[in-house]
């Protein structure tokens, strides 16, 4: 189905491309790989495999997610794809007027205030109850005994967790905080790699959500927890807005991309931005990957559409401009022409108005799911709910107090969201799912990762390999590390402002799964994470 190189990109990770028939899982953690490749073992299929991997990644990955955190999936069954947005609003009792009276003007970062009704939970039983065919309980066993039993830290996680803990302990002094202390630095003390971590409260929680179907984490005993301890720290989210709470069935939204249909969730999630980029690009032949002009069209093309992103995407029944104008192909051929050969300082335009994981599964029946789950800039809110392992997301950051703006603070609205899962179809066909997490980077690493399949045909290992650049703001680029040198200094000729990024920074870390013509499953996993294949 996709017309792909056998070689490596030549700045490999000495990775290689996965191949195989009967199911293939692909995350940032191999014990959460390992845990959704066993569900499909026992006759589950790629949903099945996609909660027990996503509820695993919750203890064994909780630098970049939690149960407290929200959660974004595509999902290809028989032969449609289906969107879900389990992002949460802002709770009833909170708004502009009420954060303004107590001398904020912009949203904090830490603590209760940012916090947002967390979807994750929901997530994983809206999905189960519609398409699973394991129950919860099975699902979910994995994550529950890795909690309850302890697992080993891997590399990469230990040393998100040592930057977390110094950050927090910086920035996060109060009793609200304390709780995060003494759930994830037992005894004082950040784990390293090898150390072995549980999280007994974790477990217990894990129990109740899956015995429940979800319903004790928004109308139950969990619920009351998390009730009780917002009110001690004098938070916003209550009881009555968990139990209001349930995600939302939406359709995907595409544009063709050279004979190729690339989905995204609507907003309120940031993947239309990835699209508008696209439909920029699409108007310029590309010859070759790693030239000057290929990057500089890139970066570009990414600017406007993150600017317009920026500016316009909140809840969808908010936006003043809709999603039909920003993606027409007549506005995209405005802002195209505004590139040229210098590098330009990026505005909003008009048209006509009318720390995250992800994971992508396939089973052998053709079934697949795009799936990314976040708390937030890692941990999220920095708050624990008290003997539950409950970290809460702070989602609420993103909110902007000026009522002026499109994505204002507003009770009951959901905020704009970074996590997005992406999907590729052709011809009405699936080619699989993929994802790129991180923040920002996000829409940007789809639209590499996109054009490093379609455009230069690398195969899905080393699309991922391939060094990525990330726009930051006006014209200032940063690049990884292994990015060829006198590419930047071209770059740098045009008018780009070129940082190149310090050991450790961060570009996203992503996984895709292609499916052939005939069934045989592809896959690639990032060497800038933990990452892992578990296939069979």
């Amino acid at each position: 189905m996709v017309n792909y190189d056998a070689m490596e990109y030549p700045y490999a990770s000495k990775r290689v491309t996965t191949f195989a028939k009967n199911g293939m899982v692909a995350t940032s953690q191999p014990l959460a790989a390992q845990a959704g490749l066993d569900i499909l073992k026992k006759g589950g299929n790629a949903v099945d495999a996609a909660i027990a991997t996503a509820a695993c990644l919750t203890v064994v990955e909780p630098t970049s997610n939690g149960i407290g955190g929200d959660a974004f999936a595509l999902v290809w069954i028989r032969d449609e794809l289906h969107g879900l947005n389990a992002s949460g609003p802002a709770p009833q009792g909170i708004s502009i007027e009420v954060l303004k009276a107590k001398g904020l003007e912009e949203m904090p970062t830490y603590g209760w205030t940012p916090v947002t009704v967390p979807g994750a939970p929901a997530a994983w039983g809206a999905l189960s109850k519609r398409f699973g065919r394991l129950p919860l309980t099975e699902i979910l066993q994995s994550a529950i005994d890795y909690a309850e039993n302890g697992y080993p830290v891997s590399p990469t996680l230990a040393h998100y967790w040592n930057t977390a803990h110094k950050k927090f302990s910086q920035q996060c002094k109060g009793e609200e905080f304390a709780h995060w202390f003494s759930t994830f630095t037992p005894d004082g003390k950040v784990p390293k790699a090898g150390d072995i971590w549980k999280s007994p409260g974790h477990a217990e929680t894990l129990r109740q959500i899956a015995e429940t179907n979800a319903e004790s984490f928004y109308r139950g005993e969990l619920a009351d927890k998390i009730d009780a301890f917002s009110r001690e720290c004098d938070g916003y989210l209550r009881k009555e807005d968990l139990a209001a709470y349930k995600p939302e069935w939406v359709k995907p939204i595409s544009v063709n991309y050279r004979g190729y249909e690339v989905w995204e969730i609507p907003p309120n999630g940031q993947g239309m931005i990835g699209l508008m980029a696209l439909n920029i690009l699409k108007g310029f032949d590309f010859d070759a990957k790693d030239t000057t002009e290929t990057y500089h069209k890139q970066i570009e093309a990414m600017k406007l559409a993150f600017v317009d992103g920026l500016e316009y995407i909140t809840e969808e029944n908010k936006m003043k401009i809709s999603k039909e104008a920003l993606l027409s192909e007549e506005y995209a051929a405005t802002r195209r022409a505004r590139i040229g050969h210098e590098a330009l300082t990026p505005e909003p335009g008009q048209p006509n108005t009318s720390g995250t994981v992800y994971l992508a599964t396939a089973d052998g029946e053709g079934n697949m799911v795009s799936f990314i789950q976040s708390n937030y800039m890692g941990f999220g809110s920095g708050v624990v709910v008290p003997g539950t392992g409950i970290a809460m997301q702070n989602r609420g950051h993103n909110f902007s107090l000026d009522p002026a703006h499109d994505n204002c603070l507003e009770p009951g609205k959901r905020t704009f969201h970074t996590i997005i899962p992406g999907f590729l179809t052709k011809d009405g066909k699936a080619v699989g799912p993929f994802g790129v997490m991180g923040g920002f980077m996000q829409p940007q690493g789809h639209v590499q990762v996109v054009m490093n399949t379609i455009d230069f045909h690398l195969n899905p290992q080393a699309s991922l390999d391939a060094p990525r650049w990330q726009w930051m703001e006006g014209k200032t680029v940063e690049l990884e590390r292994h990015f060829p040198e006198h590419l930047a200094q071209a770059l740098e000729r045009r008018g780009h402002t070129i940082k190149w990024a310090q050991l450790g920074n961060y570009f996203g870390r992503g996984q895709i799964i292609w499916r052939d013509e005939n069934g045989v499953l592809s896959g690639g996993t990032d060497m800038r994470a933990d990452s892992s294949i578990a296939a069979w």
